[in-house]
C-alpha cells in the first residue's frame, strides 16, 4: 500500500469523500456542507494505490491559510493519513509568501489530535452544522 497527498483538480472526488464522511456518516446536510468555496480553494487529495481515501481544502484570507474539510473514509483511519493530510497543508502555507497564521475549525472530538501537531485552542466552543467545534491556529 501506498499512500499519496497531492493537490488535485478533481473536486468530484473531494466531494465524495466529503460526502460519504460529513453527510452520510455524520448526518451534516448538504446544505451546510456544499458551498462556493470549493473554487477558490487548494484541494489535497490522499491516495492509496489509486483508490481516493481522504482530502482537505485550503483556502487563503489575507495573512491566515486555513485548513477546512478534513476527511479520511472510516477504513482508512487510524495510519495516520489525517495527519499527514494536516502536515502537507501546514507545509503549503509555510512555503507560501505572506501567510502567518494556520486556522481550522476542529470538531471537539479531534481537538487532542490537532493539538498533537501543534495547535492550540482558541475561542469558545461553537456549533457548525450540528456539531461541536471549536477554532484552532498554529502560529508559523
Amino acid at each position: 500500500m501506498t499512500v499519496t497527498i497531492a493537490q488535485t483538480h478533481d473536486i468530484t472526488a473531494c466531494r465524495a469523500l466529503r460526502r460519504t464522511v460529513f453527510i452520510d456518516e455524520q448526518g451534516v446536510s448538504e446544505a451546510d456542507e456544499v458551498d462556493d468555496l470549493d473554487g477558490v480553494a487548494i484541494h489535497l487529495l490522499a491516495s492509496d494505490d489509486g483508490q481516493a481515501i481522504g482530502s482537505a481544502r485550503l483556502l487563503t484570507q489575507g495573512e491566515v491559510g486555513k485548513i477546512g474539510r478534513v476527511c479520511v473514509l472510516a477504513p482508512a483511519r487510524g495510519r495516520g493519513i489525517g495527519a499527514a493530510l494536516i502536515r502537507h497543508a501546514v507545509a503549503r502555507f509555510r512555503a507560501e509568501q505572506g501567510i502567518k497564521r494556520v486556522k481550522l475549525g476542529a470538531q471537539t472530538h479531534a481537538l487532542g489530535f490537532y493539538a498533537a501537531l501543534g495547535f492550540s485552542p482558541i475561542g469558545e466552543v461553537y456549533d457548525d452544522a450540528g456539531i461541536a467545534h471549536r477554532d484552532m491556529v498554529l502560529d508559523l
